[in-house]
């Protein structure tokens, strides 16, 4: 009988910390191609001298986040699927949104078998969360020295 629950824990556990890992790596193409254009825009006198200009990359940027965001919702939905704990995508999808974003509303609750992927998709989600919210202020703070560099240019 003990045995029984040790694997009743660490499969959803290991299945959780495996869909961690793999929005990680989902998160990190957006982070590169945020990286490539910033630099891209960077070469060609984009940074920091217009204010629209700054603007429409901020929210290249942000929309980056948000699209790398939401397909990672889009992943762990898929995973409730594959676990059977929803029948329908649009049902997952929205349990994914409602435990990814953090808002709990707790609607709709999972099984107890599989619970566990409600607070670690929770957790991935915020720290994903804290990687784009980072990634936005340094280019929000590149930008600004660019600015302050061509301001305080001749």
């Amino acid at each position: 009988m003990q045995d029984t629950h040790h694997i009743a824990f660490l499969v959803p556990v290991a299945v959780g910390i495996a869909a961690v890992i793999c929005t990680i790596f989902i998160h990190a193409l957006p982070l590169s191609a945020t990286i490539k254009f910033v630099r891209r825009e960077e070469r060609c006198g984009r940074v920091g001298v217009r204010f629209w200009m700054d603007t429409v990359i901020v929210a290249r940027v942000i929309l980056y986040a948000l699209l790398a965001h939401l397909v990672e919702m889009a992943f762990w939905a898929v995973l409730f699927v594959i676990c059977r704990e929803f029948s329908d995508f649009d049902t997952a999808y929205y349990h994914s949104a409602v435990n990814y974003t953090s808002l709990g509303y707790g609607d709709i609750i999972m099984s107890p078998a599989w619970r566990l992927l409600g607070p670690l998709e929770t957790a991935d989600g915020m720290l994903l969360f804290g990687v784009s919210t980072a990634l936005i202020f340094a280019v929000i703070q590149r930008l600004f020295g660019a600015r302050s560099a061509s301001a305080g240019a001749p």
